[in-house]
């Protein structure tokens, strides 16, 4: 009924993902109080002084790898630190976090289950390809919005591409979504400070955090459409090296 463009269903399934992911906090928040947990932790990690990244750094990387979900963590970095040094700080938790889940897999993980993993033959075709196509394939992966991270980094340990090709692929990746949900964790920093300033710079100061709000969601949208062209790209040529699959 609708002839719509690849362009704004994916804007559209951006949104809709946003607002599901809303919701969930929203119940998390009104019935089990989460904020208030997580609003008592980040205020003891910020009082913390020099230590504040630190203990935020190990907190947010334990995050990672017991795969529970770490966005109002996340938010909070913008909160305390702000956007520059809050997606910095960020950054290098995923980043570890994610290196050790990889590592657990790789090499903590049962030999039977690995192989039973590789013995798929999609999976060890994928597994060939990223042989050669490692880092950006992961790199594809991340600046997916919503792609199931914290899962994929046991995953990805399961293969045998190289570690660094893991490692190139998440560090790049991971800084759009890290900015994005950091800065709006900073919105809310600087929204409950806007009463101390004059009415004209409350409005200008009010417009410019809707404008970069905006432009955030904007940009995520588009990286995220070409990482999935590039995911496609890569399915494809992955089917055309595999003759198998197209009987």
């Amino acid at each position: 009924m609708f002839n719509l463009s690849e362009e704004v269903v994916a804007t559209i399934a951006v949104i809709v993902s946003t607002i599901f992911v809303g919701i969930i906090l929203a119940v998390l928040i009104i019935f089990f109080d989460l904020h208030d947990h997580i609003g008592n932790l980040l205020e003891w990690i910020n009082n913390l002084g020099v230590w504040a990244p630190i203990i935020f750094i190990l907190l947010d990387m334990i995050i990672v790898i017991v795969l529970f979900p770490g966005v109002l963590v996340t938010m909070g970095a913008g909160f305390i630190f702000g956007v520059v040094k809050g997606s910095i700080y960020v950054v290098i938790a995923t980043t570890l976090g994610a290196i050790i889940a990889f590592l657990i897999a790789r090499f903590l993980f049962s030999k039977r289950m690995t192989e039973y993993f590789l013995s798929h033959h999609k999976v060890l075709k994928i597994n060939q390809y990223l042989d050669v196509n490692g880092w950006k394939f992961v790199l594809a992966t991340r600046l997916v919005p919503f792609f199931p991270f914290k899962l994929s980094n046991y995953l990805f340990g399961l293969t045998k591409f190289k570690f660094s090709s893991f490692l190139t692929g998440t560090f790049l990746g991971i800084w759009p979504n890290t900015i994005f949900n950091v800065y709006v964790g900073s919105l809310a920093a600087n929204l409950s400070n806007i009463g101390d300033l004059s009415e004209t710079q409350n409005d200008i100061q009010f417009y410019a955090y809707i404008f970069g709000f905006l432009f955030t969601i904007i940009a995520i949208t588009y990286i995220g459409r070409l990482a999935k062209n590039a995911l496609n790209k890569y399915a494809m040529e992955s089917k055309i090296q595999d003759p198998d699959s197209q009987k």
